[in-house]
């Protein structure tokens, strides 16, 4: 009996894991829209033949986790609206995609974590997908339509979708609304900057981006740290706390090594940041 209970609880103490969707039970998601018929087909997508069908945009994808794309149409006599959902190996990766597609020009919406779009567009992520709606019609009508689509698909997929933690933990003064990325390699160009969480800032007319590498361990940051000192012929010396990079190709890099974490301030200009040793303590990790 004790062995039961303790399997129990072992269970019941399980952190949730989000399950891959299957294309058919995307599919399955998609509401009765009034006024639209489902396409009865549909078209799956790997990373072996994504460039088919979106060319040259596919090895960012792929960079980005990219697992599978399922895509169909709604139809109304001659219009169309074609539904693209991309499967990541993650929600920061779909995350990471959108964000690198979003157009702050467009209208934003709350589905899922964030969507935007216009009259015949409307992008979002939520969980592990990301979703790309397209209409040859842009009439308030369809904008409608198109939303009651991607809801359904949201609700299914996450109900709860958000940012990724860590977003949350910068700082909102002065940051500089749906500026938050996900870059997954090659971050100011370097290949030891890898998996970082990036906001815009703006302090007067100077834009600056504040940036955090969760290394996964205070190990992992040093190395990191270690490449990046090597790469700026500085001295391996340093500890944990405020440190300044000398970066020859990016300008002077204010850091801050905190455990596991790295938090850091880039401004492509090479501007000095006012207050930034105050910027990089008010990232509350």
């Amino acid at each position: 009996m004790k062995y039961i209970c303790y399997i129990i609880c072992v269970f019941l103490f399980l952190p949730m894991v989000v399950t891959a969707q299957t294309p058919d039970e995307i599919i399955s998601w998609l509401p009765d829209v009034n006024g639209w018929k489902k396409a009865e087909s549909k078209e799956v997508f790997d990373p072996d033949n994504l460039f088919d069908r979106i060319n040259g945009a596919a090895p960012l994808f792929i960079e980005n986790g990219f697992r599978e794309m399922t895509t169909c149409d709604y139809n109304q006599g001659e219009d169309y609206i074609t539904i693209q959902v991309y499967r990541h190996a993650t929600p920061k990766d779909a995350f990471g995609m959108y964000a690198s597609e979003r157009s702050s020009d467009l209208t934003f919406y709350k589905i899922g974590g964030e969507a935007h779009g216009d009259n015949g567009s409307l992008f979002f992520f939520a969980g592990p997908l990301y979703v790309k709606i397209r209409s040859n019609q842009s009439e308030a009508e369809t904008s409608k339509a198109m939303q009651i689509i991607a809801e359904a698909i949201a609700t299914k997929a996450e109900p709860d979708a958000s940012y990724p933690a860590i977003i949350g933990t910068f700082p909102e003064k002065n940051k500089i609304p749906h500026s938050e990325v996900y870059i997954t390699s090659n971050y100011i160009g370097h290949e030891f900057l890898n998996k970082v969480y990036v906001c815009q800032y703006k302090q007067g007319d100077l834009i600056y981006q504040l940036f955090v590498i969760d290394a996964g361990n205070d190990g992992a940051a040093k190395e990191i740290l270690n490449k990046y000192f090597t790469f700026s012929k500085q001295p391996l010396d340093f500890k944990q706390g405020q440190l300044l990079i000398k970066d020859r190709y990016n300008g002077d890099i204010p850091c801050l090594w905190k455990g596991k974490y790295l938090i850091g301030i880039y401004n492509e200009n090479d501007n000095a940041v006012d207050n930034a040793e105050n910027i990089l303590n008010s990232v509350r990790l």
